[in-house]
């Protein structure tokens, strides 16, 4: 079974689009598929751990980014529905600041690869939003930094009729240009070597 892979707007992200095998007994369908990835984004994934999180709706995660050395990310909703936002936190980045939101459900089964250096957050659309990470790195707390999703500089679009519900963290994490401040964000030209050969060069 082929996936659609597509390049996203923002340099080191990419959308899977899997095809489903379905009968009346159910459906199967290929959730990664290492060596279709490989080839498409130029990216080979070595999965080193697998992380579950069950959110309830209006809980919002993030936005969390890491380090040059911290993991990339391959994240799919299992069940229910989130709004899943990748953001460019890279300094000196083309597209320093933008996002890009996709909307990821136990329909669609979409999956979408952040490389390391771009920033993650997601607000849960439903009760028991249920997300599973593939990282390439065991996850590390020295490696991860927090910037407030609600940040006005970020503007990101979260749907008007959900009332965001952060953890502390999140709600007390510096806006983008606080953290660039305190040179807490990574750097767009460290992390091109991990992005593969699609990246393009900073201008």
């Amino acid at each position: 079974m082929e996936s659609r892979i597509e390049r996203l707007p923002i340099s080191g992200s990419w959308k899977v689009s899997p095809s489903a095998f379905t009968d009346e007994r159910g459906s199967v369908h290929e959730y990664f598929h290492s060596g279709q990835f490989a080839a498409a984004a130029s990216v080979s994934l070595a999965v080193r751990q697998a992380t579950c999180s069950v959110s309830h709706r209006s809980v919002l995660r993030g936005i969390r980014v890491t380090a040059a050395g911290g993991p990339a990310k391959y994240v799919t909703c299992l069940r229910g529905a989130v709004l899943d936002v990748i953001v460019d936190l890279r300094v000196g980045s083309p597209t320093f600041g933008r996002s890009h939101a996709e909307r990821l459900d136990e329909g669609n089964r979409n999956a979408v690869y952040l490389a390391p250096g771009l920033g993650h957050a997601f607000l849960a659309l439903s009760d028991d939003a249920t997300l599973l990470y593939l990282l390439s790195q065991p996850h590390s707390d020295a490696h991860e930094r927090a910037v407030n999703p609600l940040d006005p500089d970020l503007a990101i679009a979260w749907p008007s009729d959900i009332t965001p519900r952060l953890a502390a963290k999140d709600a007390n994490a510096p806006g983008m240009s606080e953290a660039r401040q305190a040179g807490i964000l990574p750097s767009y030209l460290s992390c091109l070597p991990l992005h593969g050969a699609t990246a393009p060069q900073a201008s």
